[in-house]
């Protein structure tokens, strides 16, 4: 199943490893292990931010992708199912469905 990851990098944290000359190797680390579809970087509410999308096979894997960001980053994690078009595609008796009944 598809996920965006959205991973939240304090200021403080964040400053401290790009004054150490770490964080783009950090980063690039992480996402080596983890083979994201793809990563966006931003800002957002005042963080470096980052937006990953990736599929996951198990919610086991939950730890493997997280703990990672927590440990070298202190970064707080969100993770949120995905659809790709096809996905919602094949939602559609689903929500013919709910309008159905609660339309």
């Amino acid at each position: 199943m598809r996920f965006l990851l959205k991973v939240s990098i304090p200021v403080e944290a964040g400053n401290a490893a790009a004054k150490a000359g770490k964080l783009g190797t950090i980063i690039q680390s992480i996402l080596t292990e983890i083979k994201p579809e793809a990563a966006y970087f931003t800002d957002d509410n005042g963080r470096r931010t980052g937006f990953i999308f990736l599929d996951m096979q198990d919610a086991s894997q939950i730890p493997a992708i997280a703990e990672p960001w927590f440990l070298a980053l202190n970064a707080s994690v969100e993770f949120h199912p995905v659809m790709v078009p096809d996905d919602l595609a094949k939602a559609g008796g689903a929500i013919a469905a709910a309008v159905a009944k609660y339309g």
